[in-house]
């Protein structure tokens, strides 16, 4: 009962700042018709419902259920099966992020079918379970990720100089959009699990980072679209 109560309050405290200065706007300088104002109202109506459900399904299955995974992972003391297990989980929860929908749909009317919503959904969703995988290394390995991410920006830098310059901001959207609301949680909680059971409790704090490889691989896999298509 108090997750629940808590997850409303957040998303109350989360929408309502918005909705104010919309609110403000309208009646002081943007004056929108009444009917787009009444489903403004609706939307934030529904966005707040399907936000509280949204989180509460978050906090109770997909938490749990990474960090679980996480943690079974490494007692298979098989290499090939952690990395493997991280490329296919970072793979299918990209696929369904919403926020990757989104972008690939904005991307597609722009570019008037040019760059392909199925092509850039999966080309997205392969630089983050390449990424993931390398993650799960850099976990069982203890390597330094400022070595990683030093490593990958170069990689991002040195294809931009190649790719055409429409693609350029593409991927870096990209990169963002990866950060949503699904794939977050449940890769932040696979990387705790992981490195709870390899380096400890005490140490769980080392399955951080992973949002910000993950991030790394969109940028990279639009950016090498970039060079095919352009």
């Amino acid at each position: 009962m108090d997750n629940i109560k808590d997850t409303i309050m957040e998303v109350v405290l989360s929408i309502l700042p918005l909705t104010i200065v919309i609110t403000i706007l309208q009646f002081t300088l943007i004056w929108l018709p009444t009917d787009i104002f009444l489903q403004f109202l609706i939307g934030v109506l529904m966005v707040g419902i399907g936000l509280i459900l949204f989180l509460l399904g978050v906090n109770i299955g997909l938490l749990p259920v990474g960090e679980m995974i996480g943690a079974a992972l490494p007692k298979t003391k098989k290499l090939s099966i952690i990395v493997f297990f991280g490329f296919l989980l970072g793979f299918v929860v990209t696929l369904a992020e919403p926020d990757v929908r989104v972008l690939s749909s904005q991307v597609d009317q722009v570019s008037g079918g040019g760059i392909p919503k199925s092509v850039l959904i999966l080309a997205v969703a392969l630089g983050v379970g390449i990424f993931v995988g390398l993650a799960m290394l850099r976990i069982v390995f203890n390597i330094n990720i400022a070595y990683l991410l030093a490593g990958g920006y170069g990689l991002v830098f040195l294809l931009a100089a190649f790719t055409p310059a429409t693609f350029v901001p593409i991927s870096f959207d990209s990169g963002g959009v990866t950060t949503g609301p699904l794939t977050v949680p449940f890769i932040l909680a696979l990387g705790v699990g992981v490195a709870s059971v390899l380096r400890g409790k005490s140490s769980s704090g080392d399955g951080f980072g992973l949002v910000a490889l993950a991030s790394i691989g969109p940028i990279l896999a639009v950016l090498l679209l970039g060079v095919i298509y352009g």
